[in-house]
């Protein structure tokens, strides 16, 4: 399982990398493992200001559909158009090309209330 160090995680299984008051979200190497071949990303929420927890979108796998949420609040500015075409990028590079939103956050300080990586290693080892 591959932890990046630099970014911030939820009890959701979503990662946040955070540069200014931008920040890149997407899914863990956990949960695209547990998910299994991801066949569609459904993410309509572009443009939309949504709070804390609410759902930004869906990822269907071959054997489930999952909700997306929100780590922090704020205003979607950007959804990752490739993965309309190719889905399964979020299974090969779920840190990189697999992200999936970026937000404009309306309270950067809600970043601090986000796991660890160590944190984070202690909920999917539990």
């Amino acid at each position: 399982m591959n932890f990046p160090e630099e970014l911030k995680y939820t009890k959701d299984h979503e990662w946040v990398s955070i540069e200014g008051d931008v920040a890149t979200i997407g899914i863990t190497d956990f949960a695209q493992g547990e998910l299994g071949d991801i066949v569609y990303v459904e993410i309509e929420t572009e443009g939309e200001e949504l709070q804390t927890e609410e759902v930004f979108g869906t990822v269907e796998a071959v054997k489930t559909v999952s909700d997306l949420f929100m780590p922090v609040s704020g205003e979607v500015i950007a959804v990752n158009e490739g993965l309309e075409d190719a889905p399964e990028t979020v299974n090969s590079d779920a840190y990189g090309e697999g992200w999936m939103i970026k937000v404009k956050m309306s309270d950067p300080s809600q970043a601090d209330g986000l796991m660890s990586v160590a944190a984070y290693q202690e909920l999917v080892n539990a």
